[in-house]
C-alpha cells in the first residue's frame, strides 16, 4: 500500500450516518499508515441522489459503505456502483437479511420508522440551535419561528426551561423584562398564543439572586437582590401580564423544571390545536 495515496471513503445513509462512521472508525483503526478521507453523505433517499454520488466517488476513486434501510434503494446502490466499476458495501443488508430468517418477518415493511427518528433527531437539533441563538432576547428578527416565548423578570428559570424544552424538539425564544426598558415591538407582531410568563415569589427570588452573586463573588447585599428592587420587579411583570391576558402564567417558585415545561407545553398545545404526540 502505498502511503502516499489518498483514498476516498464515502459514507451514504438515509439517516445520519453516524452507525456506519462509528464502524468505518473501528475499522480503520488496522490502516493507520493510509491517508484517509471520509465524506459522509446524510439522508440519502432518492435515485438520483444515488447517481451523483456515486459519479463522485468514482471520479475520486473511491469506495462507498452505506447504511440504508430501503431493500430497494440498497439494490440501486449496490447496481449503480457496480455500473461505475466501484467498489461498494452494504453495512445494513446482509444484518436485516439474517434477521428477516430469524424473526420470520420482513424488515422493509418498517423503512420509515429510521427516517422518522433521523427527522426527530434533526428538528431536536435545529430547535436546540434556534434557542441558544434566542436566550435573553439576544435576536428578535425572527421571533415569529419560535413555537414559545417565554417572557420574565430575571432569575424566572427562562433559560433552563428555553433549554429543557429545546432538547424535546421546541424553538424557544425568551425574553427578559426590566422596569423601565420597554418591550420589543417584535415580541407583539408575532402569535400571542405561543407567549407564556413567569412569575416567582419575592423570597425565592431573593434567595436565588443571593446564591447566584456569592457563586460569583459579588456583593450579595447589593440592590440586584435587593427586596425594595425585587418587589418593583415583580410588580412590574405583574402589570404587564395584566395588560396582555392572553398570555398565560407560571408561577415557578419551588416547582421542578420538567413540572412547569410539561404544563406549558400542555397549554401552548391545546392553544395551537396539536395533538397530544407533542405532550411529554
Amino acid at each position: 500500500m502505498s502511503t502516499n495515496s489518498i483514498f476516498t471513503l464515502f459514507i451514504l445513509s438515509d439517516g445520519t450516518g453516524e452507525t456506519a462512521a462509528t464502524m468505518i472508525r473501528a475499522a480503520l483503526v488496522q490502516y493507520q499508515e493510509a491517508d484517509i478521507q471520509i465524506t459522509r453523505c446524510k439522508n440519502v433517499r432518492n435515485e438520483s441522489q444515488i447517481e451523483a454520488l456515486v459519479q463522485d466517488c468514482f471520479e475520486k476513486r473511491g469506495i462507498i459503505v452505506y447504511t440504508v434501510a430501503s431493500p430497494h434503494m440498497r439494490k440501486r446502490i449496490n447496481e449503480i456502483a457496480l455500473s461505475k466499476g466501484v467498489l461498494s458495501f452494504d453495512l445494513l443488508g446482509p444484518l436485516l437479511g439474517v434477521l428477516d430468517q430469524f424473526f420470520g418477518m420482513t424488515s422493509g415493511s418498517h423503512v420509515n420508522v429510521l427516517r422518522t427518528t433521523d427527522e426527530t433527531y434533526f428538528k431536536r437539533i435545529e430547535a436546540i440551535e434556534y434557542t441558544v441563538k434566542h436566550d435573553d432576547g439576544k435576536v428578535l428578527n425572527d421571533l415569529d419561528k419560535a413555537d414559545i416565548i417565554l417572557v420574565g423578570i430575571s432569575r424566572t428559570s427562562k433559560t433552563p426551561l428555553s433549554i429543557f424544552l429545546s432538547h424535546k424538539g421546541w424553538k424557544v425564544a425568551n425574553v427578559p423584562l426590566v422596569p423601565g426598558s420597554p418591550l420589543p415591538e417584535e415580541l407583539f407582531k408575532v402569535d400571542q398564543r405561543r407567549i407564556v410568563g413567569l412569575i416567582i415569589d419575592m423570597d425565592s427570588l431573593q434567595r436565588i439572586r443571593k446564591n447566584r452573586l456569592e457563586k460569583f463573588g459579588q456583593d450579595a447585599g447589593g440592590e440586584y437582590a435587593s427586596m425594595s428592587q425585587i418587589s418593583k420587579e415583580i410588580e412590574y411583570a405583574e402589570q404587564l401580564y395584566k395588560q396582555n391576558r392572553r398570555w398565560p402564567v407560571f408561577n415557578v417558585t419551588e416547582r421542578a423544571l420538567e413540572e412547569t415545561a410539561s404544563e406549558i407545553v400542555r397549554v401552548i398545545a391545546s392553544r395551537l390545536g396539536l395533538p397530544d404526540s407533542v405532550l411529554f
